[in-house]
């Protein structure tokens, strides 16, 4: 309903697309440029744009494959992607507003989506094309981007036309129904091993009786394909099926056996417990050096040879777990696209034979993930700085700057502000930022914090852990992705102490400030 709304208020996109590419079986590679989209400093935003006219295919068809990106517009690295410690690419999702089906998506792993052969997303010219996308600009600069899309597409004029079978995707979110489905994850929550999965380990997850991690299948068919999508820290995201009376079906692994036997049958045996039954872990292969600490990912998708056979009434469930040794990860996601093929009947029984195998991932290690950060400034210890001002509060945030405390600035007013054990500062983001749509955080990280600005550097690591979120108030409420307020006060229980944060949003803001007796 929502993406329907906005149909009509959302700019057409001004395309064009490269040469098509001709591959075996009858398939065009085409890629397609969604832009220019102005970027202004600071942004992260939810837009919306259509897409109409030569931004998509010309003849109806079948799409099989589809690689999404984001890349300059223009300049001498046009058509080339930027730096992600600069601009990301922070969610795109595709919108069939004819089906109604979000029939594609992407974050900041940049997932390939590509189906087993034999199958495809109906494609027809008559349809209407949303794309829901959030860029967001690390910098204080503007830019100009395109969202590139590469499809592998077979149009009905091709025999191979005639083959494929048509899938549907079902779209799995641990927070489905909200626009900006996000929950936090602190640093020390969840269990002994380090790791938090949502909604299982949190108990107000959910109001009483609301699952809204579940969806449930109105006809028999097969389930072809799938991947995950997490935000930093995450480690991967799983699948399950519930089918009311079923039960284990598979072998029966004889502990009487030798062990090589018996380690033989348990790995071919489903995971099943009642009648819930494990389908799939998509797992995030990080190629960051410093582990879960950045967006260097990619995540694993299924085997061509998944086809898990379903049944209406099957209801299918999502969780997603992150790591919580290292830091706190806030606004984390945790989605599944799971395609398939509703009616068909050549999947396996998942109570009877083991389907969640190992995935692959989708691409390796992407250059624009090369700038990891943490290395050394010459920005100062702030732990070393002499006290900075007792008053004055709020103090603004404006110009992506904390203004007082804010120790990349010289002099006094980049010293650490002070407050009393037992009390608060205020922080307030200032109105032309606020009406520029330039949202800042205070986020807690661990001290000096001062290295270079990166994908992986400063992260939200901080001893003692505190976040304002995006401060921001788009039309007197708490619109997506902002809080709702523009001011934000201190804990009041830190113990004595300098404490150093930084910008979520614009990393390169950094700041601190004191507690004394």
């Amino acid at each position: 309903m929502l993406a329907g709304a906005m149909l009509a208020a959302a700019p057409a996109a001004q395309a064009d697309h490269g040469p098509v590419k001709r591959l075996a079986d009858g398939v065009e590679r085409i890629t397609y440029d969604v832009g220019p989209i102005d970027v202004t400093p600071g942004q992260n935003r939810i837009s919306y744009r259509t897409i109409t006219g030569a931004d998509r295919p010309q003849e109806n068809g079948w799409i099989v494959r589809m690689k999404p990106d984001l890349v300059w517009s223009s300049g001498p690295r046009k058509g080339h992607a930027p730096r992600s410690d600069h601009v990301m690419f922070h969610h795109g999702v595709w919108i069939n507003i004819s089906t109604g089906d979000l029939f594609a998506a992407t974050g900041e792993e940049k997932t390939i989506m590509e189906f087993p052969d034999g199958y495809g997303y109906r494609y027809k010219t008559s349809d209407g094309w949303l794309l829901n996308h959030m860029l967001h600009n690390l910098t204080s600069q503007s830019m100009k981007l395109d969202i590139r899309y590469t499809i592998d597409f077979i149009p009905d004029s091709s025999p191979a036309a005639a083959a494929i079978t048509p899938v549907r995707p079902i779209w799995m979110d641990v927070e489905a129904g909200r626009i900006y489905p996000v929950f936090d994850v602190h640093k020390g929550s969840g269990g002994k091993d380090g790791k938090f999965s949502y909604p299982r380990d949190d108990p107000n997850a959910y109001p009483a009786g609301v699952h809204k991690n579940q969806r449930t299948l109105n006809s028999d068919g097969v389930l072809i394909s799938t991947a995950g999508h997490v935000h930093t820290g995450g480690l991967y995201t799983d699948l399950s099926l519930n089918r009311p009376g079923a039960k284990y079906a598979g072998p029966r692994c004889n502990t009487k056996h030798r062990v090589e036997a018996r380690r033989a049958c348990w790995e071919t045996a489903p995971r099943v417990k009642g009648s819930h039954v494990h389908l799939f872990r998509s797992h995030a292969k990080y190629f960051e050096p410093g582990g879960p600490i950045s967006w260097d990912v990619a995540m694993k998708g299924t085997r061509p040879d998944w086809m898990v056979q379903v049944k209406k009434g099957d209801t299918l469930d999502i969780e997603a777990t992150y790591e919580t040794k290292i830091a706190s990860w806030y606004e984390s996601m945790g989605i599944m696209v799971v395609y398939w093929a509703p009616g068909a009947e050549n999947g396996r029984d998942p109570y009877q034979t083991k389907v969640d195998y190992p995935g692959q991932v989708t691409h390796g290690h992407l250059p624009e993930n090369n700038f990891h950060g943490g290395r050394a400034t010459n920005l100062p210890d702030p732990r070393k700085l002499r006290s900075g001002a007792t008053s004055g509060d709020p103090f603004l945030v404006s110009g992506f700057s904390y203004g007082a405390g804010d120790f990349r600035i010289p002099g006094a007013e980049g010293r650490p502000p002070v407050v009393k054990k037992g009390q608060s500062l205020t922080f307030e983001l200032a109105a032309p930022d606020a009406a520029r749509e330039e949202w800042h955080s205070l986020t807690s990280c661990a001290a000096p914090c001062n290295g270079t600005t990166g994908i992986a550097y400063p992260i939200p690591n901080g001893k003692w852990q505190f976040d304002s979120g995006q401060l921001g108030d788009l039309n007197g409420r708490a619109d997506p992705p902002t809080v709702g307020r523009t001011t934000w006060s201190t804990p009041k229980q830190l113990p004595v102490g300098t404490y150093t944060y930084f910008c979520r949003i614009h990393p390169l803001m950094r700041g601190a400030f004191r507690v004394v007796n």
